[in-house]
Formats: structure tokens, sequence, C-alpha cells
């Protein structure tokens, strides 16, 4: 996830910094891009599942963050932009970096030691759940309705019934399950971090989202060398779905999604939050062979009906003037979420905050 992310996550109808006339349209529909976007963030945990299968989990997640950072520093050269300055953004960038990146997705490496792919991207889906419900506590703004108390309810019973909690959640990883659900946390932990912190920052969203995950990068290859022996071989597969882990899925999914909300707003962007976890247990089963329940398909779609209803608003709130609604306190919340956002995720997925629009992207 990326910081502008983060503060965009927050509110359904609140608008995209450049105005509709501003806003560019791609060369390729954006219904094609869109599809790319949700196959590649879905497939996030298969190649996962792949890289793991021959490096240390730090190990895939240096990999993902350097060709990802990569990624970013070529659009950077390209467009000429310049690394933020002054030593309080980049203190804020490497507490955003630690809780949108280096912490979630080591996490999701580690989780997959031991659960599969498919259980991996269901539970990256209840990101918007804990947004909401830290939102409520963290963001005195954020005022909830029945719709989204409702919504927080139905998400952690489709929880529920994912982990099989009538069977006394025989048969599974409890280990591996908390970290995933502790890396779906640690994004809106970070967005709200990252709300409180960097909204209204003068930096662009590029520079901001390259920062972090440079800095993410460097936090790994600190960490990695003290928990993980350098590897004695290089099998080609695995390796292939860490660069591609990296520069797909974390890199150039980041530019796709900032062309996708700058065309067709935030709403529509975050759409791909609902995709993922179909298509990531779709890729485990049909590729991985992993084995799939009857109670892991319904429970899915319980959370990502929560989800939906968490990040719901009044339609009333719709047919405010635009002056109203995007004034400069909202311009710099909706900046600060989309690169928070971008940074990160297949997130994963927006959560509800007020006065910024909602992002998909909490990466896995």
């Amino acid at each position: 996830m990326t910081i502008a992310a983060s503060a965009r996550a927050t509110s359904g109808h609140a608008r995209s910094p450049l105005p509709p006339t501003a806003s560019r349209r791609g060369a390729v529909d954006w219904r094609i891009r869109f599809a790319v976007l949700s196959t590649v963030w879905g497939f996030s945990f298969l190649l996962i599942k792949v890289g793991t299968g021959a490096y240390a989990p730090f190990q895939v997640t240096l990999g993902r963050l350097f060709f990802g950072t990569t990624v970013l520093a070529v659009a950077m050269a390209f467009r000429r932009e310049r690394l933020p300055r002054g030593l309080r953004t980049w203190g804020h960038l490497a507490v955003a970096a630690l809780l949108l990146n280096a912490l979630p997705f080591s996490l999701f490496a580690y989780s997959e030691l031991t659960i599969p792919s498919t259980l991996a991207g269901i539970c990256n889906a209840t990101s918007p759940l804990w947004g909401m419900a830290l939102s409520l506590v963290a963001l005195s703004e954020d005022r909830p309705t029945r719709r989204r108390v409702a919504g927080l309810g139905i998400g952690f019973l489709g929880v529920l019934t994912v982990l099989g909690a009538w069977q006394g959640f025989s048969g599974l990883d409890f280990r591996g399950t908390a970290m995933a659900l502790f890396a779906s946390l640690s994004y809106p932990v970070g967005w709200i971090y990252v709300r409180r912190t960097l909204a209204g920052s003068s930096h662009s969203n590029l520079s901001l989202t390259g920062a972090q995950l440079g800095i993410a990068t460097v936090q790994l290859a600190i960490v990695t060398p003290l928990f993980t022996a350098m590897p004695t071989s290089f099998p080609l597969v695995p390796l292939l779905a860490v660069v591609a882990l990296g520069a797909l899925g974390t890199g150039l999914a980041v530019l796709m999604q900032y062309g996708l909300v700058d065309e067709v707003g935030p709403t529509t962007a975050q759409m791909v939050t609902y995709f993922i976890p179909v298509i990531a247990t779709a890729a485990g089963v049909a590729l991985l062979g992993e084995q799939l329940a009857w109670n892991t398909p319904v429970g899915a779609l319980i959370v990502l009906a929560g989800a939906a209803l968490t990040q719901s608003r009044a339609k009333t709130a719709r047919t405010a003037p635009v002056a109203a609604s995007a004034g400069p306190r909202d311009a710099a919340g909706t900046k600060a979420a989309r690169t928070a956002d971008a940074a990160g995720a297949p997130a994963p997925a927006a959560q509800p905050t007020p006065a910024t629009p909602p992002t998909p992207a909490a990466q896995p």
C-alpha cells in the first residue's frame, strides 16, 4: 500500500484530486486495465506461495520490494519527479513503509508457509473491516451508521465462516491464519497514520510512493540478513515469481491504479478490491491444486458483502455541491490516500474514512 491510498480509502464520495477534465484517458480501455489490475493483484498470493517454495519469506519480500521500487524509480525518472524533502516527511514515510509494506508483505509471506494462498487472499479482504472498526475509534469525524455497523458485523461473521468456527477451528493452522489477519490489520493502521501525518503534503503521489517503497526495501535489506542465509541456488520459477510479484504486483500495478482513479474515479477503481479474493481462490485451486471446503467461498462472499456495506455512504451525500465536498482539506486527504494505496497491495482493500475517497489497494 502506499501513502496516497491510505488517506483516500476513507470516504465513498470524495473526489479525485484531478478534475474530470484533467483526467487522462489511457490508450487502453479502462475496463481492460481494471481486469488486468484485478488479475495481477489476485495472482499475488499464488506468486508468494511459489516464491516461498524456494526462498525464505523475508527474501521474497525483499525481492518484491526491490523490483517494485525499481519500476517506480524508472517511472519517476521518466516523469522527472523528485524525491520528497524534509526530515519530518521522511520520518513519517519510514513509519508508513513499515505499516503498509514491510510488515504486511512479510507477514503474508510467512503465513503462506502453512496456509493455502486461497485463505491468505480471503484474509486480505478483511482490511476494510479492520479499517472500519479502527476509524470509529481513531477518527472522530468518521460517524458510524447502522448500515456500516451492520456491514462490520456481517463481515466478521464471514471470517468465522471461512475459519470454520462451528467446528472448533479444526484443521486450521492458527499461526499462519493469525499472521495473514494481522497483515490485513496493518494496512488500515498505516492508512490512519498516513491520514494523520501526511495528508496535505505538497509532494506528488508518485514521489511519496516511490520513496515509501524505497524505505521499505532498505528496512528489509537490513532485517533479511539477520534472519536468513544467502540462498545456495536460485531456482528459475520461484525467482520469476518474485520478480513478477515486485515488478507487476507492486510496481506496475501502482501506476495502473493511479491511472484508473484519475480516469474513472476512486469509487469505481475501488471495486477491484472485490475481485482480488475471487481470483486468488481460483488461481490457488486451479494452478496449485489447493483444496477448497464449502465454507471458504461462502465465507468469502459474506466477508465481501460486509466490506461493501462498511464503505457505503448515505445517498444524500452524493447530491452535495462539488464546491462543498472538494475543499482544500478534502483534496489533501485524497492525495495522501492515493499515495498510501499505491505502494501497498493487492491489498488490498480500501477502508472507510471521511473526506477522502475509497481506494482499493491494500496489496497482499
